[in-house]
C-alpha cells in the first residue's frame, strides 16, 4: 500500500504515518490539552489532519511518545514501528535538535519561516521583508515584490486563513505588528487548488495563540540608530531633481501582550496592543516644500480558541490596523536648509477592522472539515485643509519647479474596502485517496470618492512641448508654442462591487509507497459591477487544472524527484469598476502657455498659469455619468491567467544538510486593459466610426456595442480583431488609409533555483540561494513600472498600438542573477549573531521615445526620431526602434544586514531578548531606477535621461528589546 499523503491546508498542519495495523494513534499538545486518536488502517497508515501548528507528542497505543513539531501549511510523517519510532517529512526530532529534511510528500514550492527564526535575523519588521527571504523574489515598485517575474498587483496574502489581499489595485494588505505573526509560509510556485485569484505569489500567515500557561510581555521597537544620510541629486541644468538629504523620522513602539486560559484545556486567548509613535520628515523632490508628519495610532488584535471537545474546535481572531497620519507642510529654502512659513496640513486615512471566524471539525477518523468566515476592512483616504480653496499647479517644464500652486494634494480621496470572505474546506481518506474539496465566496465592495482640490476640481500642468506635434486630444501645436497648459478634471463616486467565487475538487494519489500523484482542479467565476450594481465584467468557468508529483527515489525519505503544472488565473481589481464603470468624469483642455501669475494665500505667494488660446479640443475619458458600458466593455472577454511548469530535486546530504535545484517556466496568456479604439470597422462618410477607450483583451477579439448605420447612435454589436484593427491611419493629407492593431500582450518566466541548508542546531544555521532568470515580453503585468502606472488594469501599454510596438525584451523585474544568504552564529548560550545578503544584478534600462514612423501620435513608444524631426507631415519623419533594454543594465545591488542578540533567562521567571540590527550595514546606496525617457519630445532629447529616480533606502540601525513573563 502507498504511503499517507501529507497535504496541509493553509492556515493548519497535518500528522501522518505508519503504526501497527489498527494501532489507535494518539495526538497531543501537552501545552493546550488538546488531544485526538484515530485508528491506522489495515496498511498501518494513519492520518491528523487540520491540526494547528505547534508542539505535540504523537503515540501508538502501548508505544513510546514521539515529540512532534507541526508546521503552517506542512505535515509531518511520524512512523511508529517495531523498530522504534522516527520522523521525516516537515520537521524531524533528534535530541535538543530540529532537523529540515526533504518532505517526500509534498509537491509544492515554499518557504516556511516561523517567529523564532526571524528572532536570531536581521529582517525588517514587515511581512514582505519575511518573503522576500525565499530564492527568485525582487523589490518591485509600488511598494510590492515580484513573485517570479509577476509585477507587484499579482499576490495573495492570508492571515489564519483570511484573504487580506488589497482589491482595490491588488498591491498592499492589511497587516499585524510582527509581534503579533507566529509562523509565515511564501508559496513560490505548484501550490493547491485550495489557493487562487493570484498569478504571482502567496504570504500565508498565522497568529500566535494563548495556552493553559498565562504568560504576558513587553517589548519595545526604536530606531533609528546610525542613520546614513540620504543624497540629492540634481539636473543638468543645476535644478533640483530629488533632495533626500533632509528626510529623517524618528520611530518607536511598544507591544505588550498577555495570553493564556479562560477555562483550562478548553479556552485560551493571547492578546495585544501596540502602542506606536512614527514621525517622519521629508522634503518634495524639489527641496521646495517641508512636510513634518505623526502618527500615533495603536494597534489592537486578539486571538480566541475554543476547544469545544477533542473534535470541535472554534478559533476568533480580531484586530484593528486604522491609522492617521496628520502632516504639516512648509515652505522650505534648499539653499540654507531652512523650514519656512507654513502652508497647510494634510490627513491620510488607512486600515480598517478585521475579524475570522473560523470552526475545525474531525467528523471522523477518516473525514474532517474547515468552516470560515471573516470581513477584512481597509479604508484609504487623503486631504489638506487647502484643498478647499486651492487648485494644484504644476510647472513640469525643464526650467519648472514642480508643485507652484498653494496646495500640493494629488487628489482629494475617501474610499472604504470591505471584504466578506466564507469558505469551506473538507479532507476525505479513501484508502490510498486523500480527497480535499471546497468552495469560496469573496465579496468585495468599494465605497468611493474622489476629486482633484479648489473649488472647480481642476488639476493644472505646464509642459514644454514642440510646434507642429500633436497633443493627446489630436490637436496640433501651433508655431511659436514651445509649452502649454492641460487642465483636467478627474472625479469620480459610487459604491462598487466585485463577487469572486471557485470551487475545487483534489486527489492525493499515493501510487506506490514512493510515488505521489497530485491531480486537482479549481473553477474559478468573477463578477465587476457598476456603480448601479449590475455586472459589467462577468467570467465564469474559468477552469484551473494542477497536477504534481513527488517520487521518493531511494525510498528513504531523504531525495526526491518532484513537478508540477498548474494554471492560474487573476481577478479584475475594483480599480476599475470605479473608473470604468462608475460616474467617471475625465476631461483634458490644451491652451498655449502664456505665463504664470503671482497670487497670495494666507500671507504666502504662489503662481497659476496664464492661460492662452486653447489647442483642439476636449480630450475625455468619461463625462461623469454611468455610460452605455456595452460599447466601453468588450462583450466576450477573456480572464487573466497564466500557466507554471516546476520542475526539481531535493535530498538531504546528512541530517542537518540539504540541497535542492528547481527550474521553473511561467508564461502569462492575456490581459485586460484599456485600449483606444479609433476605428470599429464601421465607415461613414469616409471616417471611420470611433469608439473611444474600451476595456479588452488587447491583441483579440472585442465586441462592442456601437453605431452601425451611420446616425450617431449606438444600435449594435461589431467584433474587431484588434491584432490587425481598432487603429485608424491616416496619410499626410489626412485621408484614412486603413486600420492598424495592437500587440498580443507577452510574458515568461524562466529560471533555475538552487538551496543549501544547514538547520539550526543552537549552534549555527545557513541558508543559501542563488537563481539565474530571464523575465522577458512586452508586459509587465496588471500594472507598470515603465512610466510609474500603479493603477491596476490601466497600464497606458494599450493606449495606442505603439507603446508596445516593438517592446519585447527584458522586463522591469529582470534580474539575471540573484544570491541570497541567511545564518545566524551562536557564540554561547547569551550571543547570537545573525547576517542576511540580497545581491542581485540590475534591472534592464530602456530608451523610450515619444513619437513614430506610422502617424504623428506623440506618447510612449520605443522609436526615437532621429532625422527631419521637425518636418510637418509624420511620414517624412526618420525613426529608429530601441526594443526594451537597449540602454544597458543598471549596476548590482548588495544589501547586507546584521544583527547581535543578547538573550538572558532569570529562571522560570523571565526571558530578556536585547537585538541590535544594522539594514544595509555597508550604506550602499546604489541606483535602482533610472529616467529611461530618452526622448521629451519628438527629436527632443531628453536631458535628464539616465540620471537616478530611485535608490536602495540608507543604512540604519533598530533596538529590539523584549521582556517575557
Amino acid at each position: 500500500m502507498g504511503a499517507p499523503t501529507a497535504f496541509a491546508q493553509s492556515a493548519t498542519g497535518a500528522v501522518v504515518g505508519r503504526a501497527g495495523a489498527g494501532a489507535q494513534v494518539t495526538i497531543t499538545n501537552p501545552d493546550t490539552g488538546f488531544s485526538r486518536s484515530v485508528t491506522a488502517g489495515a496498511d498501518g497508515s494513519y492520518r491528523l489532519a487540520l491540526l494547528p501548528p505547534g508542539d505535540y507528542t504523537v503515540q501508538a497505543a502501548g508505544g513510546d511518545p514521539v515529540q512532534v513539531t507541526v508546521s503552517l501549511g506542512n505535515a509531518t510523517t511520524v512512523n511508529l514501528g517495531d523498530a522504534g519510532a522516527t520522523t521525516l517529512g516537515a520537521v524531524q526530532v533528534i535530541g535538543s535538535r530540529i532537523v529540515t529534511p526533504v518532505d517526500v510528500t509534498s509537491t509544492e514550492s515554499a518557504t516556511n519561516i516561523n517567529r523564532e527564526q526571524l528572532q536570531r535575523l536581521p529582517v525588517e519588521r514587515d511581512a514582505q521583508a519575511v518573503a522576500l527571504l525565499a530564492p527568485g523574489l525582487v523589490k518591485g515598485e509600488f511598494g510590492g515584490i515580484s513573485f517570479g517575474g509577476s509585477s507587484v498587483a499579482e499576490n495573495a496574502v492570508y492571515i489564519n486563513g483570511l484573504n487580506v489581499t488589497d482589491f482595490y489595485n491588488r498591491v498592499g494588505f492589511s497587516s499585524v505588528p510582527f509581534a503579533f505573526y507566529k509562523e509565515f509560509q511564501v508559496k513560490t510556485g505548484g501550490y493547491s487548488v485550495e489557493f487562487g485569484r493570484t498569478t504571482g505569489g502567496v504570504i500565508n500567515a498565522i497568529t500566535r495563540s494563548g495556552t493553559n500557561e498565562f504568560e504576558f510581555g513587553a517589548e519595545a521597537v526604536l530606531e533609528p540608530f546610525f542613520k546614513a544620510d540620504g543624497r540629492d541629486y540634481y539636473n543638468a541644468d543645476g535644478d533640483p531633481r530629488l533632495i533626500s538629504s533632509h528626510d529623517d523620522y524618528d520611530s518607536a513602539s511598544l507591544n505588550l501582550w498577555a495570553s493564556g486560559p479562560i477555562v483550562r484545556d478548553k479556552l485560551f486567548f493571547f492578546a495585544m496592543y501596540q502602542g506606536r509613535d512614527f514621525e517622519p520628515e521629508n522634503t518634495n523632490d524639489e527641496g521646495s516644500n517641508f512636510n513634518q508628519g505623526k502618527s500615533d495610532d495603536g494597534f489592537w488584535g486578539t486571538k480566541l480558541d475554543w476547544q469545544i471537545t477533542d473534535n470541535h474546535l472554534l478559533e476568533l481572531l480580531a484586530f484593528s490596523d486604522k491609522n492617521t497620519t496628520t502632516t504639516d507642510i512648509y515652505d522650505f529654502d534648499l539653499e540654507a536648509g531652512d523650514k519656512g512659513e507654513y502652508q497647510s496640513t494634510r490627513y491620510t486615512e488607512s486600515g480598517g477592522k478585521n475579524w475570522s471566524l473560523t470552526y475545525t471539525g474531525y467528523l471522523t477518523d477518516n473525514f474532517s472539515m474547515k468552516a470560515l468566515y471573516g470581513k477584512n476592512e481597509r479604508n484609504s483616504s487623503g486631504f489638506s485643509n487647502n484643498d478647499v480653496d486651492c487648485a494644484r499647479v504644476r510647472d513640469l517644464r525643464d526650467v519648472g519647479e514642480g508643485d507652484i500652486g498653494c496646495t500640493t494634494s494629488p487628489s482629494v480621496i475617501e474610499r472604504s474596502d470591505e471584504r466578506e470572505a466564507a469558505r469551506l474546506d473538507f479532507e476525505w481518506t479513501l484508502g490510498d485517496h486523500l480527497l480535499r474539496f471546497g468552495l469560496d465566496r469573496e465579496v468585495n465592495t468599494s465605497e468611493h470618492e474622489q476629486f482633484y482640490p479648489g473649488p472647480e476640481r481642476i488639476l493644472y500642468e505646464i509642459r514644454d512641448v514642440t510646434p507642429g506635434s500633436t497633443l493627446e486630444n489630436g490637436g496640433v501645436v501651433p508655431a511659436g508654442v514651445t509649452a502649454y497648459v492641460r487642465t483636467r478634471t478627474n472625479a469620480v463616486a459610487g459604491t462598487f462591487e466585485s463577487v469572486n467565487s471557485a470551487y475545487y475538487l483534489e486527489d492525493n494519489w499515493s501510487v506506490t509507497d514512493r510515488l505521489l500523484l497530485n491531480l486537482g482542479v479549481r473553477v474559478e467565476a468573477f463578477d465587476n459591477k457598476d456603480s448601479d450594481g449590475n455586472s459589467y465584467i462577468k467570467i465564469d468557468d474559468m477552469i484551473a487544472p494542477r497536477f504534481g508529483f513527488s517520487w521518493d527515489m531511494n525510498g528513504d525519505g531523504r531525495s526526491k524527484v518532484f513537478g508540477n503544472v498548474g494554471r492560474y488565473f487573476l481577478p479584475v481589481a475594483n480599480v476599475i469598476n470605479i473608473k470604468q464603470a462608475g460616474a467617471f468624469e475625465d476631461n483634458r483642455y490644451f491652451y498655449a502657455f502664456n505665463g504664470l501669475e503671482d497670487f497670495e494665500y494666507n500671507g504666502v505667494t504662489y503662481q497659476r498659469p496664464i492661460l492662452g488660446p486653447q489647442i483642439g479640443g476636449v480630450y475625455s475619458q468619461g463625462d461623469g455619468t454611468v455610460g452605455d458600458l456595452r460599447g466601453e466593455i468588450d462583450n466576450d472577454m477573456d480572464p487573466v491567467y497564466q500557466d507554471e511548469f516546476i520542475l526539481g530535486f531535493q535530498s538531504m546530504i546528512d541530517d542537518k544538510w540539504s540541497w535542492g535545484v528547481r527550474g521553473i517556466y511561467r508564461k502569462l496568456h492575456n490581459a485586460i486593459d484599456d485600449m483606444e479604439i479609433t476605428s470599429t470597422g464601421i465607415i461613414c462618410d469616409g471616417e471611420p466610426v470611433s469608439a473611444g477607450y474600451i476595456m479588452g483583451n488587447p491583441g483579440k477579439d472585442a465586441t462592442i456595442y456601437t453605431d452601425t448605420d451611420c446616425d450617431g447612435e449606438a444600435d449594435g454589436y461589431v467584433t474587431i480583431d484588434t491584432s490587425k484593427a481598432g487603429w485608424a491611419l491616416y496619410d499626410d493629407e489626412g485621408n484614412y488609409v486603413g486600420d492598424t492593431g495592437y500587440s498580443n500582450p507577452k510574458r515568461s518566466y524562466r529560471a533555475l533555483e538552487f538551496v543549501l541548508d544547514r538547520a539550526w542546531d543552537e549552534k549555527w544555521s545557513l541558508n543559501a540561494s542563488y537563481t539565474l532568470a530571464w523575465n522577458k515580453g512586452n508586459a509587465e503585468g496588471p500594472v507598470n513600472s515603465d512610466t510609474d502606472f500603479a493603477d491596476s488594469g490601466r497600464t497606458e501599454n494599450f493606449d495606442d498600438p505603439w507603446v508596445n510596438y516593438g517592446g519585447y525584451g527584458y522586463l522591469p523585474n529582470d534580474r539575471r542573477h540573484q544570491v541570497k544568504l541567511r545564518g545566524t552564529y551562536a557564540f554561547n548560550e547569551n550571543w547570537q549573531l545573525g547576517a542576511t545578503l540580497n545581491a542581485q544584478s540590475g534591472r534592464p534600462i530602456n530608451e523610450f521615445g515619444v513619437g513614430n514612423p506610422f502617424d504623428g501620435t506623440n506618447y510612449h513608444s520605443f522609436f526615437i526620431c532621429v532625422e527631419n524631426c521637425t518636418a510637418e507631415n509624420p511620414s517624412e519623419r526618420v525613426y529608429e526602434l530601441r526594443s526594451r533594454g537597449a540602454g544597458g543594465r543598471l549596476d548590482w545591488t548588495y544589501d547586507l544586514s546584521a544583527s547581535l542578540t543578547y538573550l538572558k533567562s532569570f529562571g522560570d521567571r523571565a526571558d530578556l531578548r536585547v537585538k541590535f540590527a544594522i539594514y544595509n550595514l555597508l550604506n550602499q546606496r546604489r541606483t535602482i531606477e533610472v529616467d529611461d525617457e530618452l526622448e521629451s519630445e519628438i527629436g527632443t532629447i531628453n536631458s535628464e535621461y539616465g540620471r537616478p529616480t530611485g535608490f536602495q533606502s540608507p543604512r540604519y540601525g533598530q533596538l529590539t528589546v523584549s521582556l517575557d513573563f
